[in-house]
């Protein structure tokens, strides 16, 4: 088929080359003969008709040149030349041995159903030996964001050579995220746990938690806190002892009076950033959500529910069933004061100054996509 098609354009661009010369030769002789026949109307209508004639012939055979050479040239993929079938777009966590007895190479039969990532410190080292054997127990993929620069001292742990560890000194969650939690890097994975390493499990059990959030259609959730022992930022993290799962909470007073009808954050359709559980789809939409520069997540937690795909009131829910203890440790610039001028500032301080300064930022990128969007209409009306 190919060499019949290659053979077909070959000809097809010789007869032009010999009907474009010819027709030129031709051309180029009336012209001489309109000379002595200036005020011959006849003949300059024929020479007219004549250029004519040769333009079409022309504009038809650089049209059938250029139509069949690009079906030759034409990537076959987006990924330029490469046939289809060998296209592998998306990849996993999943370690490979160097060499095995007797290789077969075909795909693994090992489903991975969720993976957990978590920005990991050496003082957090035995809390998050708990967590990941909660996890490794429902065959999860284990990813360590290495923020300390210890990494040799996790080797002892028996699980250490399954997880795959990754070192930036002193970068946050949202960062390693970004940088690699690639939507096709993940693709393989139905579920995102992106969590802090603070987190406490005893209560809770990944593979409940994900057949109730399952069942109940949610895109985007996170496991209850334990009121009594938690630090508590928001209400609706809190645990409801009577509920398996809760998507709004009721609260007057403050600066937050939530009701049945409000729609959105902090009432309904949220989740907080510290244990964050994202489906397939979600995640590939939070991904690009995420700054690149502004690690710290700010804002964040508000926007999420514009990837929860459809109503952020039905596909966002603390799932109460299966709760956890959030401990409140600051552990990511907890080091000795730094002196600056005129006074002492620990890190922490800084670090907050930078996260709220990186919020206005993230309030304002958003602010301006919406005006320069004119296609875009805000799905909840806020």
């Amino acid at each position: 088929m190919k060499s019949s098609r290659a053979s077909f354009v070959l000809f097809a661009f010789l007869m032009f080359i010999i009907i474009l010369v010819s027709t030129k030769l031709h051309f180029e002789r009336l012209k001489m003969d309109n000379r002595w026949y200036s005020f011959d109307s006849t003949r300059v209508g024929k020479l007219t008709a004549l250029s004519l004639s040769m333009r079409m012939i022309t504009d038809f055979l650089f049209w059938f040149q250029e139509k069949h050479m690009e079906v030759i040239a034409k990537p076959s993929s987006n990924f330029g030349y490469l046939p289809r079938g060998i296209v592998a777009s998306t990849s996993d966590l999943e370690l490979k041995p160097l060499w095995e007895r007797d290789p077969t190479f075909e795909r693994s039969t090992v489903r991975y159903i969720a993976l957990l990532a978590v920005p990991v410190g050496l003082k957090q080292k035995k809390n998050v030996d708990i967590l990941v054997k909660k996890f490794l127990s429902v065959n999860c993929s284990i990813l360590l964001f290495h923020y300390d620069g210890n990494v040799d001292a996790w080797n002892d742990l028996d699980w250490s050579s399954k997880a795959i560890h990754i070192l930036a000194h002193n970068q946050t969650k949202w960062w390693f995220a970004k940088r690699f939690l690639h939507p096709d890097v993940v693709a393989s994975y139905d579920y995102i746990f992106l969590w802090d390493e603070d987190l406490g499990v005893e209560n809770f059990h990944p593979g409940r938690f994900l057949q109730i959030m399952i069942s109940e259609g949610l895109e985007i959730s996170q496991p209850a806190l334990d009121p009594d022992l938690s630090e508590v930022h928001h209400r609706i993290t809190m645990r409801k002892k009577s509920r398996k799962v809760h998507r709004r909470v009721y609260a007057s007073g403050g600066s937050t009076n939530c009701s049945e009808e409000s729609t959105g954050p902090p009432c309904t359709g949220w989740v907080e950033g510290m244990a964050p559980v994202f489906s397939r789809a979600a995640w590939s939409c939070v991904w690009h959500l995420i700054q690149n520069d502004l690690i710290h997540g700010w804002g964040l937690d508000m926007k999420l529910g514009y990837c929860a795909q459809g109503d952020r009131t039905e596909k966002v829910g603390v799932i109460d069933s299966e709760y956890i203890i959030h401990q409140g440790i600051q552990t990511l610039g907890a080091s000795p004061p730094i002196k600056v001028p005129s006074r002492f500032l620990d890190l922490r301080t800084h670090i907050r100054r930078q996260s709220t300064a990186e919020l206005k930022e993230f309030r304002k990128r958003w602010d301006q996509a919406v005006r320069e969007d004119e296609g875009w209409t805000d799905p909840f009306g806020t």
